[in-house]
């Protein structure tokens, strides 16, 4: 069994990390909230005061971090003990977090310096994927690291070579485009079947099996029609992933004007105060723009 280091324990981290130690791996975990690290703990995993230190024996690294700037910092920075400082050539860093391109080729460049071989893998499929082991797992980098990194990635989920470095982070640009756009496409449906007097929760099952089926009417729609608007992937995040999905097609000189009319949506509704709710909870921002109607 490969020694593995985990470097960010949240949402995500948390129940991939229980699958890693489910599946016999000796696991090191570190977060700058090392507290949200104790279900780990108690379950075998070693904890430990820095990154560098949680890498120093690994023989693959999964960093899931929030944005390109943190794993940045946590793989170089000089804020704390950093993870690049405590690797060993011929370590395989993983990382796991949706950043940008440009910054994951970024990231491969200064690790092959060191003697190590990187993976961009980013994910889908949110904290319901990471419990069940479905996440779809887009890699970008060496063929042959990514044949070394299978089997760990597969009892996390589907993964799928996808190109050279940075590719696994545009195969996951596209994949929050098609998610963020489509729970729009669900939310303003579900609101204008409501305003004409339809029950929401009938249309979204009766629109299952059709043409309009996806999984995000299944279950971002679900989500809609209870006013659930829980935490499992943030609006937030959601948001990040588009401005740097509008980002990339900048540099690429990409018009791309559906996702930049939704990225100005979701800023709405993030400047509304629903950053840290559910990204389904673009559906509130929504119900808001509606005018008052006073009668027929």
């Amino acid at each position: 069994m490969l020694k593995i280091a985990v470097l960010g324990i949240g949402l995500m981290g948390l129940p991939m990390s229980r699958r890693l130690l489910a599946a016999g791996h000796p696991l090191s975990v570190w977060n700058r909230s090392p507290e949200k690290a104790a279900p780990l703990v108690a379950q075998g995993a070693r904890l430990a005061p820095s990154p560098r230190e949680a890498v120093q024996d690994a023989d693959l690294v999964i960093t899931m971090l929030t944005d390109g700037d943190a794993v940045g910092q946590v793989l170089f920075g000089e804020d704390l003990p950093n993870a690049a400082s405590g690797l060993r050539p011929g370590t395989l860093v993983v990382d796991m977090s949706s950043i940008l391109p440009a910054q994951a080729q970024a990231h491969a460049t200064r690790l092959q310096a060191l003697g190590c071989t990187a993976l961009d893998a980013p994910v889908s499929g949110g904290t319901l994927g990471a419990e069940a082991g479905t996440l779809a797992i887009m890699a970008g980098g060496d063929a042959g690291a990514f044949e070394a990194a299978r089997p760990v990635l597969e009892v996390l989920g589907r993964p799928v070579h996808v190109g050279p470095a940075g590719s696994g982070q545009l195969c996951k640009l596209a994949n929050q485009m098609i998610v963020g756009i489509t729970i729009g496409a669900v939310a303003e449906a579900l609101l204008l079947a409501e305003r004409g007097g339809a029950d929401p929760a009938k249309v979204r099952e009766a629109l299952r099996g059709g043409f309009a089926e996806s999984r995000i009417l299944e279950v971002h729609g679900l989500r809609m029609v209870e006013h659930d608007f829980a935490k499992r992937g943030s609006l937030a995040v959601q948001l990040k992933d588009l401005r740097n999905a509008m980002h990339t097609a900048a540099e690429l000189g990409f018009a791309a004007p559906i996702t930049e009319h939704l990225t100005a949506l979701y800023r709405a509704a993030f400047d509304q105060g629903l950053g840290e709710q559910d990204q389904s909870a673009l559906f509130q921002h929504l119900h808001a723009l509606q005018p008052h109607r006073t009668g027929h």
